[in-house]
């Protein structure tokens, strides 16, 4: 029986919640924009370009932005170390509005310095994978004609003679380079200084630069999980609406349960978030880096990612929430070390970039009652979140990857690009102000990818009358057996059911009149035993004979993943 004094939720309605949280005034108040000729709705109180959100962090002074292995960078020296990078990549370099910089590291706070320190002037960033070979970072440096590029030692010593030879480069810094090992490269300590000193220079801007909403900003690299990656190029408006719509759901599920807006704190406390994630990805950037300077925040980088160390983290830096693939999610909450840290100071744990099954939900949420677990949609192509769901909402659709924020439009294609009605499967796609202008110079890939200003992600899913979005598959995924359907996710999160499973992924294998059956790589968590015999019996309990994977391989290592946290299922597949 329900507590009396417990209010009935929801408190209002989706569409009610929604006219509150957009209606004059409020942070999510909207105006109609034309971008490419199109009208399109957009924040009427997002900033106009990033230079104007570097700008206002001054107001944070002395307080700690970037933490990284004991070092600690405050908004202050992050500032300076910004404008100083920008005035010599200007003078030294002849750095201009629309030239490309090229950022090669792991996550380190130089390269929060060299993204800002590009886009504040009107060039645009190009991060590059940091997990690629040298090969890699040579098409990184040559498809985005960079002007200047700044790499780790790490990347430099990737980067041959060979490969530089086919950049065009004006300027190469080197970042944490021992001197013997700069060979062409100018360390980043000779422009600017040590970064014990960045407090110490001086203060004035970044050089002047016109910079409009819809203002290239950014090159950042798809997956490529099979052929080159392709460059998204984003503008400012891009990656600012995102900053407005990562905030959405977790506003909308307040004015849910209490029928009114989030109360507005005059001085906030500052939050601390843990980046487990690379920051060449769109969530590393977008998502966590972008809101973090813009609330003023503190974000908390790790050398490489470890439960182990997560959780150390967590309890001695007082974490608030952090953003990972679901993978990371579970093997925190598997860790040895779980309950031996103290993780009271989590108010929020987030999860996209990969399917998750609702199994991780329910746990999230009995582990930790007081917070309430949230799962975000979004690809590199729409600046990180398309969708969002959390709370409430996300208890009693699970499976579900949430809703679009208000700026936003999904569509449910079928073959002929034309909108399906509630229920159907068919191609998820995506419009609005975050939807980039498309691939760096690849127009056939463009055209192919953007309609009419409609991003068709090649994600397969459908949507509920209430305008829920569920993600069944990649298109290229789908297995097909004897002319039916199957997806892949649905097997997924059923394997994810079985208490001995902590990753499971589902791939095609051939047949000669079926053409597809169902086949699984499952990882056990540490400790945990499970036969094939008995996972598959688990799975025909919950889904149709068909579905049931006539070949599951067990693995206790980790599944191989691309460095957004994708499984390589072409890999499993072989």
């Amino acid at each position: 029986m329900d507590d009396a004094s417990t209010p009935a939720w929801p408190a209002v309605g989706l569409d009610e919640a929604r006219r509150i949280l957009t209606s004059p005034g409020m942070a999510f108040e909207m105006e109609t924009v034309s971008i490419d000729g199109r009208p399109t709705r957009a924040y009427r109180n997002a900033p106009p370009n990033l230079r104007a959100l570097l700008e206002a962090t001054r107001q944070w002074g002395g307080r700690d932005f970037i933490v990284y292995e004991g070092e600690r960078l405050t908004y202050d020296a992050h500032y300076r170390a910004v404008s100083a990078l920008a005035r010599a990549m200007v003078e030294r370099f002849g750095l201009a509005k629309g030239d490309r910089v090229a950022i090669a590291m792991r996550n380190l706070p130089e390269w929060s310095i060299a993204f800002w320190a590009t886009v504040s002037v009107g060039a645009v960033a190009a991060p590059l994978n940091a997990w690629g070979t040298g090969g890699d970072l040579e098409y990184g440096l040559s498809d985005s004609e960079a002007k200047v590029a700044l790499v780790d030692a790490e990347r430099l010593g990737r980067l041959e003679p060979g490969h530089l030879a086919k950049a065009s480069l004006a300027g190469l810094i080197a970042v944490r380079t021992p001197r013997e090992a700069l060979g062409s490269a100018l360390a980043l300590d000779e422009l600017i200084g040590h970064a014990a000193g960045y407090g110490g220079l001086p203060d004035g801007p970044p050089p002047e630069a016109e910079i409009g909403p819809d203002d290239e900003a950014t090159i950042l690299y798809t997956s490529g999980t099979t052929g080159r990656p392709k460059g998204a190029l984003g503008t400012h408006r891009n990656i600012l609406s995102n900053l407005v719509s990562v905030g959405y759901s977790s506003a909308r599920a307040i004015v849910r349960r209490t029928g009114a807006p989030p109360p507005v704190e005059p001085n906030p406390p500052q939050r601390t978030a843990l980046l487990p994630v690379p920051l060449f990805h769109v969530t590393g950037c977008h998502s966590m880096l972008v809101p973090t300077l813009a609330s003023g925040g503190k974000l908390v980088l790790m050398h490489r990612w470890s439960p182990e160390r997560a959780l150390e983290l967590i309890e001695a830096e007082r974490v608030n929430g952090l953003t990972a693939v679901p993978a990371m999610i579970w093997q925190l909450l598997e860790s040895r070390d779980f309950g031996r840290r103290d993780l009271s100071s989590i108010e929020g744990l987030s999860y996209g970039g990969a399917a998750a099954a609702p199994e991780l939900t329910l746990r999230v949420k009995a582990l930790f009652p007081a917070i309430w677990p949230g799962q975000g949609y979004g690809a590199t192509e729409t600046s990180s979140v398309a969708t969002a769901n959390s709370a409430e909402d996300y208890l009693a659709r699970p499976d579900s990857v949430g809703l679009p924020p208000p700026v936003d439009d999904i569509m449910i294609a079928g073959p002929d690009g034309q909108a399906l009605p509630a229920g159907e499967v068919g191609e998820i796609c995506v419009f609005g102000p975050n939807v980039v202008k498309g691939y760096w110079r690849k127009p056939e890939a463009t055209a192919a990818a953007f309609v009419d200003g409609w991003y068709h992600t090649g994600d397969i899913g459908r949507m509920d009358g209430d305008g829920f979005v569920y993600v069944m598959d990649r298109i290229k995924d789908m297995l097909i057996r004897g002319g039916e359907n199957i997806y892949c996710v649905e097997i997924e999160d059923a394997l994810f059911t079985h208490p001995a499973v902590i990753e499971a992924a589902v791939v095609g294998l051939p047949h000669r009149i079926l053409g597809e059956e169902v086949g699984a790589v499952v990882r056990l968590k540490p400790g945990a035993a499970a036969t094939e015999a008995e996972l598959r019996a688990h799975v025909r309990k919950l889904l149709a004979a068909h579905k049931t994977p006539v070949r599951i391989d067990i693995r206790f290592g980790e599944l191989p993943r691309n460095a957004n946290g994708k499984t390589l299922k072409a890999v499993l597949r072989a």
